[in-house]
This record gives structure tokens, sequence and C-alpha cells, in this order.
């Protein structure tokens, strides 16, 4: 098997919302879109968003009526300080401080306009 792209696939309420989200602060863009969908691409690459409207016909019917919930959509980034500075400085709420994990993860979350967790992530050595 040959993976060619992969994508995460979010049901929310308000998929234009999470869309805007995604494309004002994290540089995104809509690769295709129609009612109650949206295809998002990052042009650095990386895993595609799609936010499908909760309620789809399209969904099959045990997960038509789900949503998003207790998923973390996690970015890893070079300087985490600095994007948490530069988040807080666009407004953004940030939900779960920034801090780091003894094994070297420094992270912090945001959520989302449909509460989606969003989580940045810098790998560091532990203890440094």
């Amino acid at each position: 098997m040959q993976i060619t792209k992969t994508a995460v696939s979010l049901t929310v309420e308000d998929v234009t919302a999470s869309a805007a989200f995604l494309k004002r602060h994290f540089g995104y863009s809509e690769d295709m879109s129609a009612d109650g969908f949206v295809s998002l691409g990052h042009p650095g690459g990386g895993v595609a968003v799609v936010y499908l409207r909760r309620g789809l016909d399209v969904l099959p019917e045990e997960q038509r009526h789900r949503l998003a919930d207790g998923v973390i959509l996690a970015f890893v980034v070079e300087d985490v300080a600095a994007e948490e500075r530069r988040l807080r400085g666009e407004g953004v709420a940030i939900t779960l401080p920034l801090r780091e994990e003894p094994w070297g993860e420094r992270l912090f979350q945001i959520t989302d306009p449909n509460g989606v967790a969003i989580e940045l992530v810098e790998w560091v050595k532990a203890g440094q």
C-alpha cells in the first residue's frame, strides 16, 4: 500500500467556524467544500483537516450525530513559546497553559469555536 496523503475528519456543528479558525491562525487553505463539508490543506504539508457538519447523510447512521469530542488535533512546531505568544496576541484563549512534561514534551492547548482541542507541541530534551 502506498499512502499519498493523510487527513483527519472531524464532525462539528459549525463547519465554517472551525475552518475559518484554522485558516486564520494556522495558515490552512480550503482545498474543496460543499454544503456541510470543507477540506483544508496546509502549504507545509502534514495532515489535511476535513470538517463535516453533524447530521450529514453521507455519514454512517451510527456516526451521523456524534461530535469530535475528546479528540486533540496536535501540531508539532519548532518554537512553541513563540506560537503561544502569537496566538495570545491574536486574541486566542489558551485553554491549557504552556507546560513541559518530564519526558521532553513542551505544549499548550487552545480550543476552536466548536470545542475541538488543538495542541501545539515542541519536542525538547528532558530537563532542558
